[in-house]
């Protein structure tokens, strides 16, 4: 598999299942046998897995990413023996850290449900290609996933404006929209990903969806008041 296929939900995935180090091997850069030179989408995206990392209380060193070919079996084996023992040194995940499990386990659920969104809002970092290694340190910096985290968009429907036409709840991925036929929607902000999925699909004529940055979005209507009542063809005639 290409190391380009590598997703930040398999890093976090693996994290959250208990492991205390993981380890991406790729093909050496500028030496893709394709066109995509996935090679570089993996290393910024471990560059950037690692700034995530120190973010949410980890030592990111716990992640690794080396660069070889097919043919240098004794540089694989001396990178992952000195890996190994890198990660025994560092201890168990979170416990080494002083992060309780129970607090560990929330951090990397959080993490792992706000991945597509980090995905789209990186997209143009993510596809760079670092020529320098001097480059790597900056390209995502500490100050920049703080504000990732802590201005996160969330997305409301207006149920004044919603139309229950439910294009929005069909598209939505992860199943995070309430609601049915005449029926106001309401988006699940535990299941929401922040895909923007439904801010995309809501037709511009009713302009229901709306993007909330950094805050709370505001409270659901009760599921009594949900009801949208019609009018007939005749009473918007007389209205």
């Amino acid at each position: 598999m290409c190391s380009g296929r590598v997703d930040p939900e398999f890093v976090f995935r693996a994290f959250s299942n208990g492991m205390d180090g993981v380890f991406i091997g790729g093909c050496r850069l500028n030496e893709c046998n394709y066109v995509t030179h996935g090679n570089y989408h993996a290393l910024n995206m471990t560059l950037l897995c690692k700034r995530i990392m120190e973010h949410v209380g980890l030592n990111p060193d716990r992640l690794r990413i080396e660069f070889m070919s097919s043919a240098e079996g004794n540089r694989f084996a001396e990178v992952m023996g000195e890996f190994g023992d890198q990660v025994k040194q560092l201890g168990r995940l979170g416990k080494a850290e002083g992060v309780e499990q129970r607090e560990l386990e929330s951090r990397l659920a959080e993490v792992r449900r706000l991945v597509p969104y980090i995905k789209r809002v990186k997209n143009e970092k993510l596809a760079s290609r670092l020529v320098n290694p001097e480059e790597y340190d900056g390209l995502f910096t500490r100050d920049e996933v703080h504000r990732l985290f802590s201005e996160v968009l969330s997305y409301y429907i207006d149920p004044e404006k919603c139309q229950a036409c439910m294009i929005c709840a069909k598209r939505c991925p992860v199943g995070a929209i309430v609601g049915g036929k005449n029926q106001v929607h309401v988006v699940d902000q535990v299941k929401c990903i922040k895909c923007e999925t439904c801010f995309e699909a809501c037709p511009t004529k009713f302009g229901a969806v709306t993007r909330v940055s950094g805050g709370p979005v505001p409270p659901p209507l009760p599921v009594e008041r949900r009801t949208i009542v019609r009018k007939s063809k005749q009473e918007q005639e007389r209205s």
